[in-house]
């Protein structure tokens, strides 16, 4: 894979080299010491990936990735020294479509191929995005199912430029929706909690991490919370599970959407939201084939049209609409 780093701090780029030098297949073509350089260079050679610095000179990884995604898209995957810090220009960035988050590897001390790891994994996976295809065929649609009188959930996907797409749609949601709301991002374990917090901030709605065991309810809206799976059980409730173990990202927004078909016993809509690759289309096609309506964000108002591209390619999307026009439909759907 060809990669570039953007850094100010020349320890930080020699750790990230030393990093990916334990992957031979790993190539880094270019570094940039802010983010203006890097969006000059990237124009110049796009890479397969960019390794991105937040805090930096002359222009900061938020606006070098918002940059770059609008001119000469890329997968970026933000590289951070101190995540405490700078969690919500996290969420800014991702919000632009950076794909995914991790600290700077720490090769300084102990097992250095061990501290590259978790950065080795996340690539990984990336590559594995950027080279997939969809093999899915078309599917009939099943009849919509509604009653107002049966239980109701919105069930959410989304990842690449996720976090500002969920505070779009969360802030056109009252306070007192009537359905209960659970959300699948792409976002890693430590950064969930922030995330919650950040998106409660942000829409007035309470927003909280998913316990193990409890059911989805009315009023809350629930974000996965860790690099496990989240699904629903027969018996309503929720639960975290490291299967299926060869899904590429954690949590899976299909796992979520298939348990939801299997054994939702209320009304559920499904949403998934801008995104690279194809999770989640695949689930919200069995929703539809449930009867659920299913709901799919379109390409003028995707960070990254890659999930959504992928469930309108099947079918699996009953309906195609713009960012900004999601929630006033789950409440034409689902009134008080």
């Amino acid at each position: 894979m060809k990669i570039a780093i953007v850094n100010d701090m020349p320890m930080a780029v020699e750790a990230l080299r030393r990093a990916l030098a334990f992957e031979p297949a790993h190539q880094v073509i270019w570094v940039a010491g802010n983010g203006k350089e890097a969006v000059q260079k990237c124009a110049e050679q796009t890479p397969d990936l960019i390794l991105m610095d937040l805090i930096m000179p002359v222009m900061d990884g938020v606006e070098a990735t918002r940059r770059i995604m609008a001119e000469t898209p890329c997968a970026i995957v933000i590289v951070t020294v101190d995540r405490q810090q700078n969690v919500h220009r996290v969420f800014e960035a991702m919000g632009h479509g950076a794909l995914d988050v991790v600290d700077t590897p720490a090769l300084g001390a102990g097992n250095a191929q061990e501290a590259a790891a978790p950065l080795l994994r996340k690539i990984m996976n990336i590559g594995w995005l950027i080279g997939e295809k969809s093999r899915q065929a078309p599917v009939a649609p099943g009849p919509l199912r509604h009653s107002p009188s049966r239980q109701r959930l919105i069930a959410i996907g989304s990842s690449a430029g996720g976090p500002a797409a969920l505070e779009v749609l969360l802030k056109g949601l009252p306070k007192d929706f009537s359905a209960a709301i659970v959300l699948v991002q792409h976002v890693d374990q430590v950064f969930a909690a922030g995330m919650a917090e950040w998106l409660g901030s942000a829409s007035g709605l309470n927003v909280r991490l998913a316990r193990e065991g409890e059911p989805p309810q009315s009023g809350t809206v629930l974000l996965a919370g860790t690099n496990h799976h989240i699904r629903l059980l027969k018996n309503g409730t929720l639960a975290y599970t490291a299967e299926p173990v060869n899904e590429i990202y954690r949590p899976s927004i299909d796992v979520f959407f298939e348990s939801v078909a299997s054994y939702w016993n209320g009304d559920a809509v499904g949403v998934l939201l801008t995104g690279m690759g194809r999770d989640g289309a695949q689930g919200l096609k069995l929703m539809r084939q449930q009867g659920y309506l299913t709901i799919a964000q379109d390409q003028n108002s995707s960070a990254v049209y890659g999930m959504p591209k992928a469930a309108a390619a099947i079918d699996a999307a009953v309906e195609i609409r713009p960012l900004e026009k999601i929630a006033p439909r789950l409440l034409e759907i689902f009134p008080k």
